[in-house]
Formats: C-alpha cells, structure tokens, sequence
C-alpha cells in the first residue's frame, strides 16, 4: 500500500500537464504580438537620441526651400548631401511645399510645417559652425527663419535662439559658431561668417 500510494503521488496529472503546456503557449504568442504590435508606427519612429537638436523653421505653407547645413570641429558637414557626418545626422529634410503631403491610410495629409532638425549625437570637443542655405526662393520677398540650439541631456535647455532674414535665392549665412568641451558645456560662441557649400552665389540675370 505504501509503495502504490507513493508511485501516486509521483506521478504526473496529464490535464495539469496539458494545461501548464497551453498557458506556456499562450505566453509565447502574447509576447510576440507585443513585440509586433502596430509595425506601422515602429517604422515612423525616430532615434531620439541625442545630445544637441539644431532645427530651423520658417513660414508654415511657403514653397521657399531653406536648408540647414552644420559642420563638426573635425571638418564633416551634414545637409541634404550627406545626412549622415560623424555623430551628425539629418534628421528632417524639408523641402518647402514639395514634401508637405504624405499619404495615411491611402488619403493624402498636408504637413504645412516647414523645419529642418539636424541632430548631435555624440559630444566631440571644439567648434561647430551653423549655416543656412537659400536653396530655392519662390518668392520676391525675404524670408524669415527662427533657428534653434538646444540641448537634451540632462534636460532640455535652449541655448541659443536667433532670427536669420534670407533676402535672395542662393544667400548662405553663418548662423552662429560655438564650441563644445568634452562634457558638453557650450564656451565660445559668435557668428563669423564661413562658408560651408560648395556652390556660388547665383549673380542673377546680365544687366
């Protein structure tokens, strides 16, 4: 009796076993529909991580094209061109009225704002030069741009804000320049003009 009540108690319950089996299953599948959950908004997201965001805004519905261009103490420069520079990238790419429609769920969504983020993210010593380039003017009148530094870490700080007028297509002006230490404290900042294209200023048409 003793050795039978033993073998017993050993022995495993198939329906216990079977349940823990398909709570297991269960588990498995929830984890991975967590995993894929809304892969439409996975693709849209964008690194955050960053040290410094330099963005550039002008008049929301303008089909005047501005671009942002940023150059690092070891000489790389990001813009439309390369939107990837050592710890630089181009984050935003904005070309006026020309990509201010994207399509969501077959319908057509106007994004009348006009920006252009470049973002830093990783700290190399020394200066660092901000320009804005008139690419294209759709307009005879000058345009007014709102450029912004701001640092993320530890908190989000604004550490330099500035109103660039544009007055002409291919008008290139040095925002402003500034340095960085190891840590990341700003130090030495002005705005002496350096040009960061490769293109010239358009002479217009012959008198």
């Amino acid at each position: 009796m003793r050795r039978r009540s033993l073998r017993r108690a050993n022995t495993v319950d198939p329906f216990v076993d079977l349940l823990f089996n398909a709570l297991l299953g269960f588990t498995f599948l929830f984890l991975i529909s967590v995993m894929f959950m809304n892969p439409d908004a996975r693709k849209g997201r964008i690194n955050l991580k960053a040290e410094f965001i330099i963005s550039v805004t002008w008049p929301d519905h303008l089909a005047d094209d501005i671009d942002l261009w940023v150059q690092d103490p070891i000489g790389e420069t990001v813009s439309y061109l390369s939107k990837d520079a050592s710890w630089l990238h181009l984050d935003r790419d904005d070309r006026g009225e020309v990509n201010d429609t994207i399509i969501i769920d077959g319908k057509e969504v106007v994004y009348p704002i006009n920006q252009e983020v470049v973002t830093i993210r990783g700290i190399i010593p020394g200066e660092y030069t901000v320009n804005l380039y008139y690419f294209a003017a759709a307009q005879a009148q000058p345009v007014e741009a709102l450029v912004k530094v701001e640092k993320v870490n530890p908190t989000l700080q604004t550490v330099y804000v500035r109103k660039v007028l544009l007055t002409r297509q291919d008008d290139e002006q040095t925002v402003v320049r500034f340095t960085l230490d190891y840590s990341g404290g700003i130090g030495q900042i002005n705005q002496l003009q350096k040009r960061l294209t490769p293109f010239t200023l358009d002479p217009g048409p012959n008198p």
